[in-house]
């Protein structure tokens, strides 16, 4: 099994699907009223000035969760795919929704961010993604352009070099209370060289599309959400969740 995963014949097909994939995710682009680009201006989406409204309550929410760092996972606990992309302890991520799935016990927790994630159109993944001091996101690809990635800057420990998003060619900066909108199937990879943790919004959404490449994506959609990708990320959460339940259990009963 070792030798088909290296073999030449694996690493040509692989290299030839990103291709294909790459041309196809252009192609969807362009069929949006926005456009093929990179980075776009939040003010072109008229729901972002409503959830940047909200800042301060996702906040205190977002404090409130903070308080209990052991409750929540890292990325690559729930997500088996993503664990090349961060070293271990320093990505971790507290879900609301993955593509139609809705954590339940987070939502509660957080009422009025789950409110506010919910309110945004075609919203297909939402959670708080909190960069330890010291953490870097290799550069990679999503697969899909099918959406757009949107972050809220919630906790922003510097503006400046130490603390950015690079996204093709440009270097984005955080702020508390702003937003970012790019495509993340361009390059992209993140930092947080301060001594402090950064927090954002992280939210996918359906990119807008013009009739009939807009009922396709949808179609997609729906794929990926009963995909095995997206169903195992569902279950590795579902245990970890069970676990906190457990925790909880033990605690009152002692």
């Amino acid at each position: 099994m070792q030798e088909l995963r290296e073999s030449p014949m694996r690493r040509l097909i692989m290299k030839n699907g990103r291709r294909v994939l790459d041309r196809a995710n252009r192609r969807l682009a362009r069929s949006s009223p926005l456009g093929d680009r990179p980075v776009f201006d939040p003010r072109a989406f008229d729901w972002i000035e409503r959830v940047e409204a909200a800042t301060p309550l996702i906040r205190s929410e977002l404090d409130e969760v903070l308080r209990e760092p052991a409750r929540i996972p890292e990325f690559r606990d729930v997500s088996k795919d993503q664990a090349h992309l961060a070293p271990e302890g320093t990505w971790k991520t507290f879900f609301f929704h993955a593509y139609g799935h809705r954590a339940e016990r987070n939502c509660a927790r957080c009422p009025i961010t789950a409110r506010v994630v919910e309110s945004i159109p075609g919203m297909q993944t939402a959670f708080f993604s909190i960069l330890a001091p010291g953490a870097r996101i290799r550069p990679h690809r999503g697969p899909h352009a099918g959406v757009l990635r949107y972050h809220l800057g919630l906790i922003v420990p510097a503006s400046d070099e130490r603390c950015a998003i690079r996204v093709d060619d440009q270097i984005l900066h955080w702020r508390e209370g702003g937003s970012l909108v790019f495509d993340d199937t361009y390059e992209h990879e993140a930092w947080n060289e301060t001594d402090q943790p950064r927090v954002v919004l992280f939210v996918d959404f359906e990119r807008p599309l013009h009739g009939v490449a807009r009922s396709l994506n949808r179609g997609f959609t729906r794929l990926v959400a009963m995909s095995p990708f997206v169903r195992e990320g569902v279950e590795n959460f579902e245990r970890w969740d069970e676990a906190e339940r457990a925790r909880e259990r033990e605690a009152r009963a002692s």
